[in-house]
């Protein structure tokens, strides 16, 4: 066994002569426990936002989305679809298309998007799935019907239960018109209402999804779009498949995946993980200190020891690896024994949701464990161990074996 370590470790464990040294030990262990659960459970919960928001949005987004860099709209038949579509991991092809409307249901109105949408974007999208009122029905017995986002759908004081009448659409003419009735500027579509949808406030409080023939017909757009939107095959490489489309594009159109059209999103969380990381980090190389005083105290405690070991042809080098040792074991012991917490926090709360949320599609708080966060946590205690180990043995051990 190595000497050093061994040593160490027994002066860990045993009772020492100021009762004091024991009790900072054992603060010092839990500051670092307590630190590097802190970090473990913080990062989870990051992650598990992360995977939460890249789910809500991938109810809505496609995998890739191809618009016009030239106005709102282009010309379907401009874009080589079956050369996009042989693409290998392109699984899902769908024409959209959307417009400001204004809306009216009753005595009540609203201001909305139209977004017209091909049969397939259900399946590519999984939207369906956030349908808390009704169902998601567009098309049925050759009758046009209408999802709505939630905050539309309470702005019109609409319940798809009770729903008796339909919700006037209204969008501005194309063609200028000149009449003294002003409502003959704008176009009206009558649509039924088949269910209400939940996501989050960016599209909830933005969207009414109608069939893509509907929506050409209510905005007058023939073969015009405003995007085509891709789906991809599960596991293949995104950013690939966006550079083969891009090329088969051309330069008139814009080619993003979903972490693109939402980058500040995504950007935002990861840039508050890492700066709750370090702020964390900051706290436990606080709680490491108490690790300084307490080799201090053990080194002035172990003179006598020193000098026998230095007696029997102890090298100095070897004496202040015993007390360097003593620190890393401290905070070892401390940070791993806050992994196991923090782990088993995060596990309880997947298991059972001791932090529940309101008023959103998930019940409980998300939290993702990921093993990179546990070794990065594992090493930053390590790296500060050493550091708070090496001053008090460098400063304090090096004058008294002297």
């Amino acid at each position: 066994m190595n000497l050093p370590f061994f040593i160490s470790r027994r002066y860990l464990f045993s009772k020492k002569k100021h009762n004091v040294i024991n009790i900072i030990s054992g603060v010092s262990m839990m500051g670092v426990g307590i630190g590097a659960m802190a970090l473990v459970v913080v990062m989870s919960a990051f992650n598990g936002l992360e995977n939460l928001v890249s789910k809500l949005y991938s109810s809505f987004d496609p995998d890739i989305m191809i618009t016009t860099h030239k106005g709102k709209t282009f010309d379907s038949t401009n874009l080589q679809k079956e050369k996009i579509k042989k693409i290998k991991g392109v699984k899902y092809y769908c024409e959209a298309l959307e417009e400001t409307v204004y809306l009216r249901y009753k005595e009540k109105e609203a201001i909305a998007t139209v977004k017209g949408l091909e049969d397939d974007f259900v399946k590519m999208s999984g939207i369906d799935t956030m349908v808390t009122e009704g169902e998601f029905v567009l098309k049925s017995n050759g009758n046009n019907f209408a999802v709505i986002g939630y905050g539309i759908a309470y702005k019109l004081g609409l319940f798809v239960e009770n729903v008796l009448e339909p919700v006037r659409i209204y969008s501005a003419r194309r063609e200028e018109f000149v009449s003294i009735n002003p409502e003959q500027a704008f176009k009206q579509g009558n649509i039924m209402p088949s269910g209400v949808f939940m996501i989050n406030q960016d599209f909830d409080l933005k969207y009414i999804l109608v069939p893509l023939g509907f929506a050409k017909d209510l905005l007058e757009r023939k073969n015009e779009i405003s995007s085509v939107e891709i789906g991809l095959e599960k596991g293949v490489d995104e950013l690939k498949i966006k550079n083969e489309i891009s090329l088969i594009a051309g330069k008139d159109f814009e080619v993003k995946t979903r972490y693109e059209l939402n980058e500040l999103i995504f950007k935002t969380n990861k840039t508050e993980k890492w700066i709750t990381y370090l702020i964390l980090s900051f706290i436990l190389i606080i709680a490491t200190f108490n690790v300084i005083g307490s080799l201090t105290m053990l080194i002035l405690e172990k003179k006598d020891d020193m000098k026998i070991l230095r007696s029997i042809g102890a090298e100095k080098e070897l004496i202040k690896k015993i007390f360097l040792f003593e620190g890393l074991l401290i905070t070892l012991i401390g940070g791993l024994c806050g992994l196991i917490l923090g782990g088993l926090l995060c596990a309880g709360q997947q298991q059972l949701g001791f932090v529940r949320l309101q008023g959103v599609m998930v019940e409980f708080y998300p939290v993702k464990m990921v093993l990179s966060d546990f070794l990065a946590v594992l090493g930053t205690v390590i790296i500060i161990g050493f550091i708070a180990s090496w001053l008090p043995v460098k400063f304090v051990a090096g004058r008294n074996m002297k």
